[in-house]
């Protein structure tokens, strides 16, 4: 691998350029997008909301909550009726979300994204250009996977988060699978009974499509904020598509993680700086 360190402000004006000539912009978006949007899992955020997790269960941080051995079901959805509704139903902090879309509205673009927190669509991207591989924090599941279809969660989470008390959602609201009565579950990617339904397949062939349609084009392969815990599903396949397509430009923004093979350096461009400060500029200068 070999880290880039030639000056950052050259660098964000390599990647205006290949924004303005791309004839097609593919978005990988990991979690470091959201954290940069200000939705941050732990530290002032993480107190305000969870402090009495915090207190009762020595949770620190909103992800490592999310694996907590509840003892009753209905502590279990009190937890995550609020870790839904902070991070699905609630707008990021800071505007990063509706600056990308700004740099690339008028582009032919698409978004692959292992986030499942709803922030590309909640601020105005193209439902249809976008797929989320991993889940999504509105949808729930059978935690049994007894039947391959999803059920939207806000009317139900909205009352768990209004009626809980002392970190427990009344009984009556436990959602159960309508087809075999088990709980029901996030539909979050984390063992093999997630389930992918009709949209998520639907989704799944428009990238596929995307990527078959552009791959001889000139195309800004544009990684931003994902680290290396699932590479294969961005990653892997962007430095591929990158060697594949000798007009193709890769681009890696990510803070502390921004690098690529030697094999596609000389058409890759990394920066390691925080996202929302690299969209800022990239916008001011797409305006001046």
């Amino acid at each position: 691998m070999k880290g880039f360190t030639a000056s950052c402000s050259g660098q964000i004006e390599q990647l205006k350029q290949a924004l303005e000539t791309a004839d097609a912009v593919l978005i990988g978006a990991g979690s470091g997008l959201s954290t940069s949007a200000g939705l941050t899992y732990s530290g002032e955020r993480f107190e305000r909301y969870f402090s009495d997790f915090h207190q009762k269960y020595g949770i620190t941080d909103i992800y490592s909550g999310g694996f907590y051995p509840f003892d009753t079901l209905e502590e279990y959805w009190a937890w995550w009726s609020r870790h839904i509704f902070y991070n699905r139903y609630v707008d990021a902090p800071l505007p990063v979300y509706q600056v990308l879309l700004a740099l690339v509205k008028d582009k032919d673009y698409f978004v692959l994204t292992t986030n499942v927190d709803h922030q590309f669509q909640r601020s105005g991207f193209d439902k249809k250009r976008l797929f989320y591989t991993q889940g999504d924090y509105g949808l729930w599941q059978c935690s049994k996977a007894c039947h391959c279809k999803t059920y939207d969660n806000e009317n139900t989470v909205r009352q768990m988060v209004a009626r809980q008390r002392a970190m427990r959602i009344p009984t009556e609201l436990i959602p159960r699978c309508p087809v075999c009565g088990a709980p029901m579950t996030m539909n979050l990617r984390c063992d093999d009974t997630f389930v992918q339904d009709e949209g998520w397949y639907a989704a799944q062939s428009r990238y596929s499509d995307f990527v078959r349609r552009h791959k001889h084009e000139k195309v800004l392969y544009l990684e931003l904020g994902v680290g290396n815990n699932t590479p294969v599903i961005i990653k892997y396949p962007f430095w591929k598509y990158t060697l594949e397509n000798p007009d193709a430009i890769y681009a890696c923004v990510n803070f502390g993680q921004a690098y690529a093979p030697r094999e596609i350096a000389k058409r890759s461009i990394c920066l390691d700086a925080d996202i929302g400060r690299i969209l800022s500029e990239l916008d001011q200068k797409a305006v001046s």
